[in-house]
């Protein structure tokens, strides 16, 4: 299988500097393994939405896929309370 390209919404960069460093390191190694596998364990899609999400400890990594084009897009990254009310 081809693995994907993974792309960041400019706005994740700034969820990122809210998350403490050790889960931000999670939360990343997280994404990567998105590349290889973005329909893996774990992974839902959000009803409603064109977009999926999936667990990395207390957060929520809020994601699209272009099959067409082989890329994921990272669209929001956040703390569980607060990742489905802004979306």
């Amino acid at each position: 299988m081809a693995k994907f390209s993974i792309r960041f919404k400019e706005s994740v960069a700034k969820d990122l500097r809210g998350i403490p460093n050790q889960d931000v390191q999670r939360i990343l190694a997280r994404i990567n393994q998105l590349a290889d596998e973005p329909r893996g364990e774990g992974c839902v899609k959000l009803a409603g939405y064109d977009a999926y999400r999936v667990r990395q400890g207390l957060y929520r990594i809020i994601y699209t896929i272009t099959d067409a084009q082989l890329i994921i897009e990272v669209i929001k990254v956040t703390h569980r309370s607060k990742a489905y009310k802004d979306y």
